[in-house]
């Protein structure tokens, strides 16, 4: 987990600092150094990483993810309209069957799952990673291969995702929605207008502390090598300037 290497890395850095002020001489010079360098750069992208997803004060930049959660709840909706009116085609459903039978509404909460089951996520993600690289942690990750460091986390996040929104769309509610609104007797116009309402008032339960909680746990969980890596290259870069110092 990102909290045990973290631990790892502050306190094997931490002991380092200990020891150089224990040790006498230029030996304990070098450790001091590659200590609070080691330290710094673990602490530093710690920080970068919490900053991704908490507000802190006088810290521009922090708290991105909830800050541009609009932004991404907007291209979700977006993928499942455009993926359920692809594949459905309200004519059919309409013509006949009755309009407001309970075999249509079936069928219309259906293909709305089979949207999401089908939806590409991709797209969302790509969102994600633009929001992250635009971010302050974005020059801190180009140093370690940019979008491609994140490139494990496609996966993972695109069955957080999609195991959230089978969550809200479930085909009982979903039917129950639609069967009340193909029996009101609309004009196909507006039956399209009050689908994209069901849709629009369960995405409208998605929250920014939802998105940050599905996106977090794995987020931080592969990261976390990150400051690992920040306290081995602090270190290596506080060995150097103590070395060079003696010169």
């Amino acid at each position: 987990m990102t909290l045990d290497k973290s631990l790892v890395s502050n306190a094997a850095a931490t002991l380092l600092i200990a020891a150089g002020m224990l040790l006498p001489g230029t030996v304990g010079a070098l450790v001091l150094s590659t200590g609070l360098f080691a330290l710094s750069g673990a602490i530093t992208n710690w920080l970068a990483i919490h900053m991704l997803f908490e507000r802190v004060p006088g810290l521009y930049g922090s708290g991105v993810i909830p800050m541009r959660f609009e932004e991404f709840k907007s291209g979700i909706r977006e993928l499942i309209m455009e993926q359920f009116f692809d594949r459905v085609d309200i004519d059919s459903f309409l013509g006949g069957d009755g309009g407001g039978d309970g075999n249509a509404s079936q069928r219309v909460a259906a293909e709305i799952q089979g949207s999401l089951d089908s939806l590409d996520l991709d797209l969302a993600f790509e969102r994600l990673l633009d929001v992250i690289l635009a971010s302050s942690f974005g020059g801190m990750l180009g140093m370690l291969g940019g979008r491609d460091a994140l490139a494990g986390l496609r996966e993972p996040f695109a069955e957080e995702m999609r195991t959230y929104l089978a969550s809200q769309f479930s085909p009982e509610q979903l039917q129950a929605k639609v069967e009340a609104m193909l029996s009101g007797g609309a004009a196909q116009g507006s039956i399209r207008e009050k689908l994209e309402v069901i849709i629009d008032n369960r995405l409208n339960e998605m929250t920014p502390d939802i998105v940050k909680q599905v996106v977090q746990k794995m987020i931080r969980s592969h990261l976390g090598w990150l400051v690992v890596w920040g306290a081995v290259f602090g270190g290596v870069i506080g060995a150097v300037v103590s070395l060079l110092s003696r010169f």
